[in-house]
Formats: C-alpha cells, structure tokens, sequence
C-alpha cells in the first residue's frame, strides 16, 4: 500500500525533472540560435562579459577562446582555457591544442605531453589536431603513416616529411610536394639508394617528376636509371624544359611531341598538346608533327591551329570550346588584332563568340568594353552607350569599367598630384572593416577563422584531404588568399585571388564584392598616407603601384632586381637620395614608400600629370616611353596602349590604372543580388 501510493508521486518528480531538463536544453539551442554569433570583431569587454555571465557553457568556451587568441600572457591563457577541453566539438579540440602550445610556452612539458595524448584519444582524425600530433610521430607506432594518409598536404605533415626519417619521406614529397626545393636533398638522396630497401621503379618514376618539378631535368633523368620516362614522367620533364635556353626548349617540344603522339585519348597527350600549344606565336613544326585528332579534344591545340591560319577557323573553336581557359585567351588574341587593324566588324563577331555571361569577370569586362567600341565605330552608338551602361553599372570597378564610365561621359580620375589628402577619412575608416566569415565549405576551418585562429585555420585548410582538389577552383582559391593575406603572407594570397578571378564565373553580388575588396587590401597604409602628404600624391596612386609591383611585400627582389614595397632598381634609388642604399634600407617599407613616392611625383611632373605616361613610366622608364607618344593617346588611349611593345608595360599599365580606380571605388556597391546562379569552372 505505502509503495503504491508513492508512485504516482515519484512518476511526477520524475517527469518533472525530465520536463525540466528538456526546458533547460532548448532554452539553451533557442538562445544559441538568437545570440549573435561571437566573432574578433566583438569587443573585449562584450567577449568577458560572456565568458563570464553567458548562461550558456559552449558561448562562454567560445568567448574565453577568442580571449585567450590575442592574449600575449602564456599565464592569463592558460587561467582562460582551464576547463574549455570538454566534449567533442570542433572547439573542444581547439581548446586542447592551445593548451598544448600555452604548457609548452610555460615549460610544462608533462602538462603538454598530457593534452597531446588527449587529442590522440579522443581526435584522432580531426585537422585542428594535427601540429600536436606530428609530436608523437616517434613514440606511437603508426601514427606517422595514419597521419600521412589521412593529412597529406599539411604543412605539418610535410615539414615531418623534410626531416627524411624514413624511406616514405621521399615518395610523399614527390607525391604531395613536388615544387618544394627544400625536398631536393631528400629527393636526391632516396634516388641514389638502391638494392633491398631501394626505390621501386613506380617510385622512381614519382621522385624524378618531383626532382622535374623543381627544375632538377638532370638529376630527374638519372633517377631513372636508364628507364625510359612514363608519360607523366615525360610531361614533367619536358614542361621544365619549356622554360629553358634554346636548346633546351627544342629538348623539351622533342619529349612532349612524343607524349602527344603515343595515344591521342590520354590525359597526358592532351595536356602535352597544351603545353605546345600555349605560345601566342606557335610554331608551324611542331603543331604540325601533333596529330590532327588532337584538335578534336583539346581547345589549346585547334586554338593553335587557328593561330597558324592567322585567325580562321576562331568561331567554330570559341563555339565549340565556349567555356574553356584556351578559348577565352584565343578570343582575346583575335579580337584585339582585329581591333588594333580597325576591322570593327570581325572584332564584333569575335568578342560576341562567347556569351560575356560565360566569361570570368576580368574578361567578361574587357570582352564587354571593346564590344561597345567596336560598335560605336560603326555608328551604333546607342548600343555601345547600353552596354557600357551595363558594364559601370554591374561590374567591379575596374580598368574597364573607368574606360566605359569616361566613354559616356563621366569617369575622370581625379587629380594625381594634389595638396588635399586622399580621403584620409574614407581609407581609415575602409580599414575597420568588419569582420566577414569565410564559408569555406569546412566546419572546422570555418570554426578556427571565426575564433580568430587564423594560422591554424590556414593549416587546416591545407591540410583537409579534398585540398589538392579545391586549391584549383575558383572559391577554394578565395579561401586559401585570405586566409595567406590575414597571415600577412601577401604576395601569395594577392596572387590566389587574382587567379580565383580568373576563373569565377556567375559569383552572386556577395561574393563577387568580397572578392573585389580583399584584391585591394589597405597594407602599410600609415606609411603610404605620410608620404602621400607630405609629397602631394594620391594615396590611392601608390597602394595601385605597391600592389602590383610587390603585393606588398617589402623583402621581394624581382629578377631585374628591384626592391621592395614599390620594386625600385638601386639605380634609380640612388640617384633619387643621392647616394647608394643598401639592400636592408631599401626593404623597409617607409624608406621604400618615400622613394617610390618622390619617384612618382618626378614622373607626374614629366608628363604633365597623364596617368598613362606616368603608370607606363614607372615600368618601362620615361625614355622608352616617351618613343611611344602619338596622338593616338588622347583621341584613344585604350588603343594606344593596346600598341605598347613590350607585353609586360602593356599588362602593367592596364592593372596599376585598374588598381587606381579599384581603390577609388573601393567601398562603392555595384552589384545588384543576384547576378547568377554561381557556377565556377573548376
């Protein structure tokens, strides 16, 4: 009787509790889904309030790891990840590995030692817990080759590689890493090793296309041991040779005229035929010794054939090929030939070959603009004004779109040279920008960027196993460049993005402006604004010149041997300060910021303030420029340019005047959502 009249209230204070617990969880995931989400952006004192008052035990973790991500205090670290390891979440791993790194800085080795076997257990396949587990690599069997399958590309995994501890080192490298010259000697060595323990002949065929890879064509046919190359192999060796002296080259077309001939089907014919395809001016010998079946599979090889025939034949390529690399740049070189001799109609027939839509947007740009001025010589100005129009009204400000808005009438640079500073407000404030996600496709990367662990993330993404296939497409590309600019590695993040750009076809309006302003970064602008003012230059004029010359990247020295922020010879240094500069004093920044200002300001005076005469200058030099003025260049200097001898000034020219009005309009909306469907070519 007293057993079955406590039931019921059991039953009820068991329900409840369950009813109370079910009440507490929800609560939780409902304000979780209604609390902003917590980023770098956050200020300090909102990120302690939460780590401190949060309710919510996964926002207080978050708050006290954004904390401890800037915090320089090993001591104050620890005190804010004490605890923060719990479950098995993304950010329970991160906890573990920044207590790993804060014990090692406080000399805790038995704690550290502790937190990596930790990982080991309970994340043992998860990225972010990679750089402490190549620690163990030697004192747990197996693990360095688990890791090595599952994380490949890691910098982690591969600086464990560079070691050469094992026989494996070598074949990962020349698998994973073939361009790394800090993989020679490793390379070298395991390709004199043989007998029992010695290459096998598949590996020696991997370790001489990395020894290739590297430029090593000697080294990389005597790992072979007399074999013949396989394909890859052969393809491998003869691209190196391509960038060669003379006889080199010829070396070079002989191997891949063999690969393309051995079977017209193969990956590797095709990609030989590219390769000997590629020159703007092919030669007829070697085209000629490919086989004709090529052209039906490569868009390279029958682009070269139509450059052969001087141009006939474009149309059925650029229709048949319509989103192809090859076809884009085979459209180009017709319609500007056909531009430059004034034959207005084959230039429109050309340019209107390829849907701009299907075009990347650097080149749906320049397609956009010469088609209008192609119709505009043949009276059809209302049509040329339309789609110029669309041109200003749809794209990034550009190069193409500054020509299309002084077309109709309104796109004058303001003045270069100038007593007022360059909206010192706007840049400064364009600086505070908010903080944006990077919708990287990957929980765990995403996760460290918005915890502000930007290194980590980066090495996350270099190492998640779909890596080797998502650095070659156009967003994987976005990703890897500002993840490479917010680690200051800017000359290849610059260079990512650009080559996204390339490739970026129909991205929504969202995208498409975040890829805009992380191509015009507002790097060493304190030095640059002081110069600016102090010599009376546009800002915006020099962050144009530094990005392309450099990417804003003081410690470059290019092949012809220009240093620094704004790549200046030592010649031209030296006659501006009046004495020789060393190699130090020309990579600091201000001095180089200062010199490349006054050397700008002697250019804008020259030529009487003309952004082309100057901008080409500064390439070129003002004596081989001043051969090319015509009055071509103010009646239509988008042609004058397009006659400028030298390739490079040519490209130069066009990208620092295209920086300059990105930089003008760096925070103008341009787009409306949506563009497109956003559909990339891989």
């Amino acid at each position: 009787m007293v057993v079955s009249s406590l039931i019921p209230g059991v039953i009820c204070l068991i329900a409840t509790s369950l009813l109370s617990l079910t009440t507490a969880v929800t609560g939780q995931v409902l304000l979780r889904r209604s609390a902003t989400p917590l980023n770098p952006s956050v200020l300090a004192e909102q990120l302690w309030h939460n780590y401190r008052w949060s309710v919510d035990p996964v926002r207080r973790r978050e708050a006290a790891l954004l904390l401890a991500a800037s915090e320089h205090s090993a001591h104050r670290r620890q005190r804010l990840l004490a605890g923060q390891g719990w479950g098995h979440s993304p950010e329970a791993a991160i906890a573990l590995l920044q207590q790993v790194w804060t014990a090692t800085d406080l000399g805790l080795a038995q704690e550290a030692q502790r937190g990596r076997l930790a990982l080991l257990e309970r994340f043992p396949n998860s990225v972010i817990a990679v750089p402490a587990l190549t620690t163990l690599i030697t004192q747990v069997p197996g693990l360095r080759g688990k890791l090595r399958q599952h994380f490949p590309t890691h910098p982690d995994i591969l600086r464990e590689a560079w070691k050469g501890d094992d026989p494996g080192a070598a074949a990962h490298l020349g698998k994973w890493q073939p361009g790394a010259p800090a993989a020679v000697p490793i390379l070298l060595r395991r390709c004199k090793q043989s007998g029992y323990g010695g290459p096998s002949k598949a590996e020696r065929q991997e370790l001489s296309r990395a020894l290739a890879g590297n430029g090593q064509v000697n080294d990389a046919l005597s790992c072979l041991r007399g074999k013949s190359p396989e394909a890859a192999t052969a393809l491998a060796i003869g691209r190196e040779l391509l960038s060669g002296d003379y006889e080199e080259r010829r070396q070079g077309e002989k191997l891949l005229i063999a690969v393309a001939q051995s079977d017209s089907q193969s990956q590797e014919s095709l990609e030989a035929a590219n390769l000997l395809s590629e020159p703007l001016k092919p030669q007829p010998a070697v085209l000629n010794s490919l086989p004709r079946k090529l052209a039906e599979y490569s868009a390279s090889f029958a682009g070269g054939l139509v450059r052969l025939d001087k141009g006939r034949g474009v149309l059925r390529v650029l229709r048949r090929w319509p989103d192809d690399p090859a076809s884009w740049q085979l459209q180009w070189d017709v319609a500007r030939q056909a531009l430059l001799e004034g034959e207005w109609q084959r230039a429109i027939r050309v340019l209107r070959a390829i849907p701009v839509h299907q075009l990347p947007e650097p080149l749906a740009t320049r397609c956009q603009f010469w088609l209008g001025f192609a119709m505009q010589r043949i009276g059809k100005e209302k049509e040329a004004r339309s789609l110029w129009q669309e041109l200003v009204s749809n794209y990034s400000p550009s190069y193409y779109t500054w020509r299309a808005d002084v077309r109709l009438g309104s796109g004058g640079l303001p003045p270069l040279r100038t007593v007022e500073s360059s909206r010192p407000d706007t840049l400064l404030t364009a600086t505070k920008k908010p903080w944006q996600p990077l919708n990287s496709g990957d929980l765990a990367v995403d996760i460290l960027w918005r915890l502000g662990y930007g290194d980590e993330a980066l090495a996350a993404w270099l190492g998640t196993p779909d890596f080797d296939r998502q650095r070659h497409s156009p967003r994987g590309r976005v990703v890897e460049g500002r993840l490479r600019l917010n680690q200051g590695d800017h000359w290849r993040g610059l260079s990512r993005l650009w080559l996204a750009s390339l490739r970026l076809v129909n991205g929504d309006c969202e995208e498409r402006q975040l890829l805009h302003r992380s191509q015009h970064p507002l790097l060493f602008l304190p030095q640059i604004r002081e110069v600016a003012l102090r010599q009376g230059i546009r800002t915006e004029l020099m962050l144009a010149v530094a990005r392309q010359e450099s990417h804003f990247t003081p410690e470059v020295i290019s092949i012809a041997g220009a240093i620094g922020l704004m790549q200046l010879m030592p010649a031209t240094a030296a006659d501006l300060e009046g004495r020789l500069m060393s190699t130090d004093e020309l990579r600091d920044p201000a001095i180089n910021a200062s010199l490349g200002g006054r050397y700008l300001m002697k250019l804008l005076h020259r030529w009487d303030d003309n952004p082309w005469l100057t901008v080409a200058s500064y390439n070129a030099g003002p004596n081989a420029v001043a051969q090319w003025r015509s009055p071509e260049l103010a009646e239509d200097p988008e042609l004058w340019v397009e006659r400028i001898p030298y390739a490079e000034t040519r490209l130069y020219t066009k990208k620092v005047l295209g920086n300059l009005w990105g930089y003008l309009h760096r925070e103008t909306k341009w787009c409306r959502e949506p563009v497109a469907t956003g559909t990339a070519i891989p």
